[in-house]
């Protein structure tokens, strides 16, 4: 991997970090994410004029990773409503680069180098440690673990379709994201418009600035990870993106006051450990 693909990947964690930590402040998280996911599909919909038209090759995928999507919000939206944040998220970003690992080596064929393979599943094992903060009271509950998962698996499911989507494109990976998240948009927010009513309206009335921002956030980190995994192999391109979990925790201690704690410290080390093996 590159030190330009590897920059652009921390970079997309960086801002898939600080768009979720946007999402977490507020009251009413579907609100918001309908409100960040408006945003960035009107973003995307101002630029594609001066992106190509996606080819007869790349539709198919952008088709299945429009529903993948969704679905991956739901799983999401429940997860949050039965666990806390600091346990679901990095469940289900820890989950997605070991399923991409198998599933990218069985269909797409791509068979990791033993140091980038150690990279992937310590990055992983780093991120489930962050989870797994709790210990067995992560267990008492069942339904968080069991979304959590869920999610876990749609993020793969959407990290495998949009690489391989990306590269049919003819390697417009930027290009591919736009259409993806234009097309994506009027489905959710309608969902969320009706299932919130009013007070989704008051959400976009109150947070619109927050939801800009947050938005093209949005559109940024993604077009990087796929442009990403449209140069490097997909399994290394989605364990360097789970640094954005690295990156949540310290926005939330910085900023939103959390206590970082030694097992965190534990955890971030085994990530970084999992990078320099990746950058190596």
């Amino acid at each position: 991997m590159s030190a330009t693909i590897f920059a652009a990947v921390l970079l997309a964690a960086f801002l898939h970090a600080t768009w979720n930590a946007m999402v977490k402040v507020s009251a009413d998280r579907l609100s918001a994410m309908g409100l960040l996911t408006l945003t960035s599909g009107l973003a995307s919909f101002a630029a594609l004029p001066f992106v190509p038209t996606p080819t007869a090759e790349a539709w198919p995928f952008l088709a299945a990773s429009v529903f993948i999507h969704i679905l991956y919000r739901l799983c999401l939206v429940r997860a949050y409503q039965h666990g806390d944040l600091g346990h679901v998220y990095p469940i289900a970003r820890g989950t997605g680069p070991l399923i991409v690992v198998l599933l990218s080596a069985m269909v797409v064929g791509e068979v990791l180098p033993p140091a980038t393979l150690a990279g992937v599943l310590i990055i992983a094992l780093g991120v489930m440690a962050l989870a797994l903060r709790g210990g067995p009271k992560l267990l008492e509950e069942p339904r968080p673990l069991l979304y959590a998962l869920a999610t876990g698996g749609c993020i793969a499911a959407y990290t495998l379709t949009d690489g391989l989507g990306g590269r049919a494109n003819d390697g417009h990976g930027a290009a591919y994201v736009l259409w993806l998240l234009a097309l994506d948009m009027p489905i959710f927010v309608a969902a969320v418009a009706v299932r919130r009513g009013r007070s989704f309206w008051t959400v976009v009335r109150r947070e619109w600035a927050r939801g800009a921002a947050g938005g093209i956030m949005s559109v940024a980190a993604y077009a990087l990870a796929v442009w990403a995994m449209t140069q490097a192999p997909l399994a290394a391109v989605a364990a360097l993106r789970e640094t954005s979990v690295i990156f949540a925790a310290a926005i939330g201690t910085l900023f939103l006051k959390e206590s970082f704690g030694r097992w965190r410290i534990l955890a971030a080390m085994m990530v970084a450990g999992g990078v320099v093996a990746l950058r190596m």
